[in-house]
């Protein structure tokens, strides 16, 4: 077995490995974001909740439909109309969402901590879900130009056991359209996002530097607000991490996309040569990119305390068994209160028995009239 046919075998296997861990460990990290107690802030529970969301898209477009049934099927259903279009434009629209969801996050956490009159405004969870929609419905809109990169056409090829075969095939438009646009993606989902992610967070690790400055350790812990200003650096903390592995993950493809189109961009290479250098380094940076959609719940794992917890609490279900244990200890108590209660009572009650009274104005007659009648020793009569 030669280097190509290794490769695509660690290609066969890295995929649908990739598919089958990344999709419910999103499910499971947008679960732990909106519904448990994670310490985080609540524009962060949204922005977090957002990118689980289309990173699960992204695994499904990308690396189920695309490459995993690539690898898997000899002909995949997106190779004919209106398929191939389709999947560009939904491929195109989950990246630049996760791209830029990452971007206007960091933007957001810089303005809120610099800027005043922003904290109470960028505090707000309902501004925060329409900035994340925002972002979704724009990168879709951006991503309908790609509909028309690729055409499909008819190809003769050969399947295991020899037999050839037509069959049809998506492949890229060589023209100067699909160029143009290609190149403008590249930006948009990898370098531009990029050079922003770092300014703002290089701008954010220097305000808070500035800010820890000011006041020593004492006197940060007996100003007001130390609470909020605790989440706020839980959540810059997630942000760096999320960012700095959005950046090492996402650069090597944009490097080697760039290389693809300028010194091989030309109708004499072949992309799927896996005996060209160029070809494996870049299908390695894919595949890197790719890992960005299911390395989040590791990564809030690792940073986060509290997450990391809830994840523990939840998977060994000891959440279950301390509310049950609280309802028992609560239901016991009340059962002992109760009795307590009823066996005090009894105590309480004193019987009084008259032994001698003075003799009054009551007769024998007073007794027809509906009144009891005491005898001198108090007993009725």
């Amino acid at each position: 077995m030669d280097g190509a046919s290794v490769f695509i075998t660690i290609q066969k296997v890295y995929y649908p490995l990739l598919c089958t861990l990344g999709i419910p460990a999103n499910l499971f990290t947008f679960y732990m974001i909106c519904f448990r107690k994670c310490g985080m802030s609540e524009t962060a529970i949204v922005y977090l909740s957002f990118l689980a969301i289309v990173d699960i898209f992204y695994l499904v477009w990308v690396i189920l439909l695309d490459l995993t049934l690539t690898f898997l099927q000899e002909t995949p259903f997106w190779h004919s109309h209106p398929w191939c279009a389709l999947l560009n434009f939904l491929q195109y629209g989950s990246l630049y969402s996760s791209s830029w969801i990452v971007v206007v996050f960091a933007i957001e956490r810089y303005l809120a901590l610099s800027v005043t009159a922003a904290k109470q405004h960028f505090s707000k969870v309902q501004p925060t879900v329409l900035t994340c929609t925002a972002i979704v419905l724009v990168s879709h809109l951006v991503s309908i130009p790609m509909c028309w990169i690729s055409t499909v056409t008819l190809v003769n090829m050969t399947i295991p056991g020899g037999q050839n075969i037509t069959a049809s095939r998506c492949h890229y438009r060589d023209a100067t359209y699909s160029t143009v646009v290609v190149w403008l993606s590249a930006f948009l989902s990898g370098g531009i996002p990029i050079i922003l992610v770092v300014i703002f967070n290089s701008l954010i690790a220097s305000h808070l530097t500035r800010a820890g400055r000011l006041f020593t350790k004492e006197e940060r812990q007996t100003m007001k607000g130390v609470i909020s200003r605790r989440v706020m650096r839980r959540t810059v903390l997630l942000l760096g991490t999320v960012s700095v592995t959005f950046m090492v993950l996402s650069l090597p493809r944009f490097v080697t996309y760039c290389i693809l189109r300028t010194a091989y961009n030309h109708e004499d290479f072949d992309r799927n040569d896996y005996r060209l250098p160029i070809n494996v380094v870049s299908d390695l940076a894919n595949m890197l990119q790719n890992l960005n959609s299911t390395t989040n719940f590791l990564l809030y794992c690792v940073v986060s305390r509290r997450f990391r917890q809830e994840a523990v609490r939840l998977m060994t279900c000891s959440t279950r068994v301390r509310d049950m244990g609280s309802f028992l200890t609560q239901t016991t108590m009340k059962v002992f209160s109760v009795v307590e209660h009823k066996s005090a009572s009894s105590r309480d009650n004193v019987r009084v028995i008259l032994t001698s009274l003075k003799k009054t104005g009551y007769t024998a007659d007073s007794g027809a009239s509906g009144e009891p009648s005491l005898n001198s020793k108090g007993t009725c009569k």
